[in-house]
């Protein structure tokens, strides 16, 4: 058998192995290799193993936008979100790579930064590079949704409704309401709202669900609802303005755990008693939240099957499964710990022998 191009080029080190090399030292045609490769038709065992072994030897890599054109799939999925930083996204992005992992396709993930035309040039630059792309838009405006959608690239988009995209989102207003309705139900009547960026839609539904239930008490206050951005800094500065109201609010309700997290540093800053003197609660469950001090008491989000199901739901749209186009809701659950003074989370009590827990009274 002869010697392969790359074998006889000093600069062979350099360069990598190409599919005719591949070809050459297994005797075969390239059409063979390709066909062996992709597995998209019979070849004789006694062939195929030389291309197997030719390959091996070779070290050779096929190069992924040449197979696309002959197979039309990647094999990969881009994924947008509005950021990448935090445990929300982290865990968002952890649920859909372990489906994806599952199925062999593996993740473009990018950030927007909460800016359309960042998102705009990150979705055009998908094109011919993903079967399909996973969207969570920066704000709650469907239509600009659908037009920075690149056209052909199926999509799924996560919090966000557009007519005929498929899309999963969060019981948001449900949530909220659960978590004032138990905040009431411990006494509370003066009970500030730490919302989330303006535009963005998560934001919007929980403090829609915070002023619906806050209505039927009869004890809205517009002066409770405080200026948020879903970080910890955001946080720590609205619990300070909630410490300034006059009568000073006696529970914090932030529209993400980020932002109780913030809180909660503010008050421990200013000795503030929790949850003898502040109840805190948050929303979303981030895993660290069981671990603050006091543990957060907070509203459930499966996270990480949140981004489970959304890549499902992208396969059955790459499927053609006609049910795909549709919406998903993903429920919630209140998870009760000590910050509002309510019942230690059962998950805890595992680390009770270690670390024992102390309780506070809530006046």
């Amino acid at each position: 058998m002869s010697q392969t191009k790359q074998e006889r080029s000093p600069q062979s080190n350099v360069r990598n192995a190409t599919i005719r090399d591949v070809a050459e030292r297994a005797g075969v045609s390239v059409a063979t290799v390709s066909r062996v490769l992709n597995s998209t038709s019979q070849v004789r065992g006694e062939t195929a193993q030389r291309v197997l072994e030719a390959t091996e030897a070779l070290d050779y890599v096929p190069h992924v936008g040449a197979r696309s054109l002959s197979t039309r799939r990647t094999s990969t999925v881009g994924v947008l979100l509005p950021d990448l930083h935090g445990e929300f996204f982290s865990e968002v992005i952890r649920g859909i790579d372990s489906a994806a992992r599952r199925t062999g396709y593996h993740l473009l993930v990018s950030g927007s930064h909460s800016d359309w035309t960042e998102m705009s040039a990150v979705l055009g630059a998908t094109r011919g590079r993903v079967d399909g792309i996973i969207v969570m838009a920066p704000d709650r405006d469907a239509e600009a949704v659908r037009i920075h959608l690149p056209r052909g690239v199926p999509a799924v988009l996560l919090n966000c409704h557009a007519d005929s995209i498929p899309s999963i989102s969060v019981d948001n207003k449900g949530g909220s309401r659960a978590m004032v309705r138990h905040l009431v139900s411990l006494g509370h009547k003066r009970i500030a709202f730490i919302r989330g960026p303006e535009a963005n839609a998560d934001a919007w539904e929980r403090l829609q669900g915070y002023r619906t239930e806050m209505r039927r008490t009869g004890d809205r206050d517009e002066d409770l609802e405080l200026a948020g951005d879903f970080t910890e800094e955001g946080g720590f500065a609205a619990a300070g303005v909630a410490l300034a109201l006059d009568p000073r609010p006696t529970a914090i309700f932030a529209a993400n755990d980020a932002m109780a997290v913030g809180a909660l540093g503010a008050l421990r800053e200013q000795g503030i008693d929790v949850p003898g003197a502040m109840a805190v609660a948050g929303f979303d469950d981030i895993p660290i939240a069981r671990f603050m001090a006091p543990p957060l008491t907070t509203v459930g989000v499966e996270i990480s099957e949140f981004g489970r199901r959304a890549f499902n739901l992208l396969q059955d749209v790459l499927s053609g499964d006609e049910r795909a186009l549709r919406s998903e809701t993903v429920s919630t659950r209140l998870v009760i710990r000590e910050s509002c003074g309510g019942a230690v989370d059962p998950r805890l009590k595992v680390n009770q022998k270690r670390k024992p827990v102390t309780k506070r009274r809530a006046e």
